[in-house]
């Protein structure tokens, strides 16, 4: 037999043993690929629907959603090449150095992303409700992946960094759904003040947009310089807040001009001596 014709024929034999064994392999590899991509798919679609149902906000499910399954993605990927016989840990420490750059060049950005995280997660607040956030007050109109967006009262966007709403104190107004409101009037010394409270008891009672329970609280709370102050405090509901403030603040002041009731602002003597 010729020699090159043996060597021609072990060399077909290593061929189609290595090509049956890498057939394999590649055949594995394609299994890991399409059922791995699917079941990403399908863990993706499942969170989710989850944040779905917890009221999450559309664009952070949006934002989830795509960074969790390029994430399973990835891994899916890695572990086709390596059944392939790819050495991934240079890839994977490819990927570690490129995270670690990345994650310092932008610190504050994810430490924004985190603390945006942990508002969906630990919810100390909505969208709608009217909060006190880092000296903002407003509605929360949005709650996005770096920054929460309020409203204010005269309709101003104030955006502000997650990580400050983390690390400021939250005042949230709406989260019971009644708010007390706070009101002071004063009468003169001279005055009744069983006249003065049971015309303040009166326009409560009448008030449809006030509480019955908890009961409203009317009573004196200093004696000043000038004045008697009583303290108000009706319970209404939260997006009643200022209409109720400001009718009733209204309503006392016409009532004790009707009923002759003084009430005293300061004033200032000036006593000219001459010599």
């Amino acid at each position: 037999m010729d020699i090159n014709s043996i060597d021609f024929q072990r060399y077909a034999e290593l061929i189609v043993q290595h090509g049956t064994s890498y057939a394999a392999k590649f055949a594995v590899a394609l299994l890991i690929f399409f059922i791995g991509k699917r079941v990403a798919r399908w863990f993706t679609n499942m969170v989710t629907r989850g944040m779905r149902r917890n009221d999450v906000d559309v664009e952070l499910v949006g934002f989830f959603d795509s960074l969790l399954y390029w994430g399973l993605f990835a891994l899916v990927c890695i572990a086709a090449l390596g059944q392939l016989g790819v050495q991934t840990a240079s890839f994977v420490a490819i990927l570690g150095a490129a995270g670690l750059a990345v994650g310092l060049a932008l610190q504050g950005s994810l430490s924004n992303f985190a603390a945006g995280v942990l508002i969906i997660l630990l919810r100390p607040f909505r969208v709608g409700d009217f909060v006190d956030i880092a000296g903002e007050s407003g509605k929360v109109q949005n709650i996005r992946i770096f920054t929460t967006e309020l409203r204010t009262g005269d309709n101003k966007c104030v955006i502000i960094p997650n990580a400050r709403v983390l690390d400021s104190n939250i005042v949230n107004h709406s989260s019971t759904g009644t708010r007390r409101v706070d009101l002071v009037f004063g009468i003169g010394y001279d005055q009744d003040i069983d006249r003065a409270r049971a015309v303040i008891r009166s326009i409560a009672d009448s008030d449809a947009r006030i509480l019955k329970d908890p009961e409203v609280q009317i009573a004196v709370s200093q004696l000043a310089d000038s004045s008697v102050n009583f303290v108000v405090r009706p319970w209404v509901k939260s997006e009643d807040y200022w209409s109720v403030y400001m009718d009733m603040t209204e309503q006392v002041k016409k009532r004790f001009d009707q009923e002759s009731i003084d009430i005293p602002f300061p004033q200032n003597t000036v006593r000219i001596v001459k010599d």
